[in-house]
């Protein structure tokens, strides 16, 4: 997930802000994205203040490679496309980084999913501290943006023995914690404020909801009056109060004022707190920080404490003794949608695992690899060197499939050998076009007998009667470049109008054309303003518009269902039953009665849709109506898509290659008409998960958590709950191609439960 740190002590420094740098690290070796932006300087017991009318100026603060290197500071940021990691600081409060950090930075790396404020260098337990903490602050601040907040702070019983083990073992303490809190939320609940205690074995310690204890000043006033000489660094001052707190004291000596002019500075004392604490009946948080344990306590974004929270919080278990195998995981070049997601279903399912960020870091080239990245930045060298060990998540050709023009040639082929395929009632016919210019249109047409058949019966029909076809581009996605048209000259309007819109275009290619079987998003794209040219992509197809389409009484509006099919090795092909229905942008209407430059009525693809896109997403199950047609949906959508894995891998085994080290999610895309036929209208790799939106991560999370469990974890020897699951991933193919290694080669790990 991608995680928002700030704190209230500032940027890393042994003295007064020793822990963020580690724990930074720890939560960045357990593949989240995490976001850092802190105070310039040390910001404690300022609780959730901001400054009014100050001006608030960055620096940006580049990490050291060694935990005892604090970084540099610099005025300006790293230039665009430089490496290197690089922190915000702001000359203001942790309340502050809070918003800025949220809605002003970071917005490159994806929605943020968590705000952790911390670790605070001393704890945040009880009333007293928790009223003024800067780290709770921040948390607070995260909750009344409706951001989940948590508040860690680490407490130690004696500075001096905050060794690094410490630390390492408190910051792992932490991701646990936080990783669990945020999978498992209370609907009560806004932030959570966690103290872990510096112990070497903190990790085996229980870890406990706690409630805050209420506890006073009782020892008069908190300042100190001091003479100007003794003013000192502020750091020096928050380290001095932090030792008195690690040893349960406080300072009684008051400095008598030489000069009228008087002034103080903080000094509270603790002795009030720890007295409270021992008096406490057990069960709040300052008695079990006392005792050794982990607290969580969950608040309202107004100090009460959320109700329902007692006992021992149990926390998933350990990972595994390093005698089991080591998996090593390189995830990367994914948006900030799916990389939390995949991360936390590895987490859940994969035991042992390290990540990673190159091949290069494998200690030998036959280590155990899971590689989950974009199609461009996968390593099939090593895939296929490495077809025991190495497992990918994408095949690297699956043309048949993917482009439009050949998942026609894929189906047309399998039909004229299985002509009772179910494949015949559920894909529309296709026409396939190849022309550079639209002058080439008639040569086009000389073969298309069925798009010249329909335009002559068209010539003796009513516009109401008329029969339309939708034209699409073979290498495009996202919705470029759809058309609708009922006669010759409507579709040599289409693409004079792309032609005249480029009128220097020379008609070479650019590559997007090649045979290299990559991410069909590298295709050209049609942007506002710039059409489409027909030269760089030549392959379209046509097929007979969908019409009329199912309509929902309550949802006037055409729409498509988007299913994600789950393809394993040589070949197992699963549909996950939570399927989605996309929803048009406007109310349906026929073409005959429309302008058909305007598709926001035909067009069912979300991405191309501006504005409040509210109810354009809904999952499938959820719709309105009597769950038998969802059911002979669902039917004819298992049957359908087992059909064409099976024709693409038996018919067209060129351009549809399978391995058996690898795996790959489709978004397969189907419309239902009003007679309840569903249709396959496209195949997608890659899908665009984003647009699934925010309120339905879940399905795309579930989704996630069956891939690592059926595809995943086999293949490392890892056992399988095959009933796990299993209603909500459907078997649809499961044949043998003979792509295979001998099962006695198959990578076996130790033994772990399931």
């Amino acid at each position: 997930m991608h995680i928002l740190v700030v704190n209230d002590d500032g940027p890393p420094s042994r003295k007064s802000s020793p822990y963020v740098l580690p724990f930074v690290r720890t939560l960045q070796s357990a593949g989240h994205t995490v976001s850092v932006i802190l105070p310039n300087i040390q910001r404690s017991w300022i609780g959730k203040a901001h400054i009014v009318g100050a001006l608030v100026k960055p620096t940006y603060y580049r990490p050291g490679k060694l935990p005892t290197d604090e970084g540099t500071i610099h005025d300006r940021p790293l230039p665009l496309g430089s490496s290197g990691e690089e922190w915000i600081l702001v000359d203001s409060t942790p309340a502050s980084c809070v918003q800025i950090g949220l809605y002003h930075f970071f917005q490159d790396r994806g929605p943020v999913d968590l705000v952790v404020s911390g670790p605070n260098y001393g704890r945040n337990s009880t009333a007293v501290f928790s009223l003024n903490s800067g780290t709770i602050g921040g948390a607070m601040e995260a909750a009344i943006f409706r951001k989940p907040g948590i508040a860690i702070s680490f407490a130690f019983y004696s500075p001096q023995r905050a060794d690094p083990d410490m630390i390492a073992a408190a910051s792992r303490q932490g991701l646990r914690v936080i990783e669990h809190l945020f999978a498992n939320w209370g609907s009560d609940v806004d932030l959570y404020t966690v103290n872990i205690p510096l112990l070497l074995d903190i990790e085996g310690r229980k870890v406990l909801y706690t409630h805050m204890l209420q506890n006073y000043w009782s020892s008069g006033s908190s300042f100190q009056e001091v003479t100007v000489e003794d003013e000192g660094d502020p750091a020096e001052h928050e380290m001095d109060i932090r030792k008195e707190e690690g040893a349960a004291g406080g300072g009684d000596a008051v400095v008598e004022a030489r000069h009228k002019h008087r002034h103080f500075k903080w000094a509270p004392r603790f002795a009030d707190v720890f007295e409270s604490v021992e008096e406490s009946e057990p069960g709040n948080d300052g008695w079990a920080v006392k005792e050794g344990y982990t607290s969580v306590t969950p608040l309202k974004a107004n100090f009460m404490h959320a109700n329902g929270f007692t006992g021992e919080l149990k926390l998933p278990p350990l990972a595994p003794s390093p005698t089991t195998s080591q998996i090593y995981a390189l995830i990367s070049s994914l948006d900030g949608y799916v990389h939390p997601l995949i991360v936390s279903a590895l987490h859940q399912h994969v035991p042992n695992l390290r990540f990673i960020s190159s091949v290069s870091e494998l200690p030998t080239p036959q280590a155990p690899l899971l590689q989950y990245a974009s199609y461009e930045t996968l390593s099939f060298p090593h895939a296929l060197a490495h077809p025991t060990t190495s497992l990918a998540n994408a095949y690297v050709i699956r043309k048949a499939l993917i482009r439009k023009h050949y998942l026609a040639a894929t189906v047309r082929t399998w039909l004229t050998k299985h002509p009772g395929s179910i494949l015949r009632d559920h894909v529309k016919p296709t026409v396939e076009l190849e022309l550079d210019y639209a002058e080439y249109l008639d040569e086009a047409l000389a073969e298309a007998w069925e798009l010249r058949e329909a335009f002559e019966r068209n010539d003796n029909r009513s516009e109401e009667e008329k029969e339309w076809w939708i034209l699409k581009p073979g290498m495009s996605d996202r919705g470029q470049g759809i058309r609708l048209f009922s006669s010759e000259d409507e579709l040599r309007a289409i693409f004079q109008g792309w032609e005249d819109a480029v009128p220097d275009s020379d008609g070479s290619e650019d590559g997007n054309t090649s045979d290299h079987d990559a991410d069909p998003t590298v295709a050209p794209q049609e942007r506002p303003g710039s059409p489409i040219m027909i030269s760089q992509l030549r392959h379209f197809v046509a097929q007979p518009y969908i019409d009329p389409p199912f309509l929902l009484p309550s949802i006037p509006r055409k729409f498509h269902i988007r299913a994600y099919v789950l393809a394993v090795g040589s070949l197992h092909v699963y549909v996950y039953r939570e399927m989605l229905a996309l929803f048009a942008a406007a109310p349906y209407q026929t073409p005959s009665s429309t302008d058909t430059s305007d598709l926001r009525a035909h067009l069912t693809n979300t991405c191309i849709q501006d504005g409040n896109r509210e109810g354009s997403v809904e999952r499938f199950w959820a719709l309105g109506g009597e769950d038998a047609w969802k059911e002979s949906v669902w039917g004819q959508i298992c049957g359908v898509t087992g059909e064409v894995f099976q024709a693409a891998s038996r018919e067209m085994m060129v351009h549809f290659q399978t391995l058996p080290n690898a795996f790959e999610i489709f978004g397969i895309d189907y419309l239902v008409d009003a007679y309840m036929n569903a249709w396959l209208l496209e195949v997608n790799a890659f899908p665009d998960f984003a647009q699934t939106g925010d309120e339905l991560k879940g399905v795309v999370g579930g989704l996630f958590d069956e891939i690592a469990r059926v595809a995943i974890r086999p293949f490392f020897g890892l056992s399988v709950d095959e009933n796990r699951g299993a209603r909500r991933l459907h078997r649809v193919l499961d044949i043998d191609l003979g792509r295979h290694y001998n099962d006695s080669c198959r990578l076996r790990l130790s033994p772990v439960k399931p």
